[in-house]
């Protein structure tokens, strides 16, 4: 049975907290803002490992390719990132929000408490 990631009982947060004490190297992404039409609300979490194996959803189809990228950057770089994803935007045909709306999705690495 697949899980169910967008029910509030799927907390995708302790995920990205076994996947750091596992030893992998963890990133969070979180939808910060929408407007108009949007996929998933405010508040919506994706995590990523370093090797690009994610959990969770903030948007859908290739917006999640991008994030999912960026968000291997920001695990390498250990630097926070700001994206921005729109119909406004020439690049929202191409990862899929020709919708109208448009969603902000804040990235930052998870740092492992085993370090402090």
């Amino acid at each position: 049975m697949a899980q169910d990631t967008t029910s509030p009982s799927h907390d995708i947060l302790s995920t990205a907290e076994l996947w750091a004490k596992s030893g992998r190297l963890v990133a969070v992404a979180t939808v910060i803002e929408t407007w108009g039409s949007a996929p998933r609300p405010v508040g919506s979490h994706l995590v990523i490992d370093e090797d690009g194996n994610f959990e969770g959803s903030v948007s859908g189809g290739c917006v999640e390719g991008a994030v999912v990228s960026e968000a291997v950057d920001v695990i390498e770089t250990g630097k926070p990132a700001m994206l921005e994803f729109g119909v406004a935007d020439e690049t929202a045909w191409q990862v899929g929000l020709s919708c109208g709306g448009r969603i902000r999705v804040y990235v930052e690495p998870l740092v492992s408490s085993k370090h402090s």
